[in-house]
């Protein structure tokens, strides 16, 4: 199943969320300001994985970001729905 990393306070996090529910995909939601072991886990992806360079960058989160189940990470969630037909 897709994993989302959020935060309850990012307005883009927040529009994904939306967009996501109102066309039926499912998905796993992973709050990384209400857990620290999901802080944590977000923090080892934004550590290591390429996707998450231009956020380090430009000094952005990266969230939401969007695990997909092969392990791979993707920071557009637009493009995602656009790829799904959405």
């Amino acid at each position: 199943m897709l994993k989302i990393y959020w935060s309850e306070l990012c307005p883009d996090c927040i529009a994904c969320k939306a967009n996501f529910d109102a066309n039926g995909i499912e998905y796993e939601l992973l709050e990384i300001n209400k857990s620290i072991p999901v802080l944590k886990e977000f923090l080892k992806h934004r550590d290591t994985d390429p996707a998450f360079a231009p956020c380090k960058e430009n000094g952005s989160i990266g969230i939401p970001a969007l695990v997909h189940e092969d392990g791979s990470i993707s920071l557009d969630w637009e493009n995602y729905l656009s790829e799904k037909g959405h």
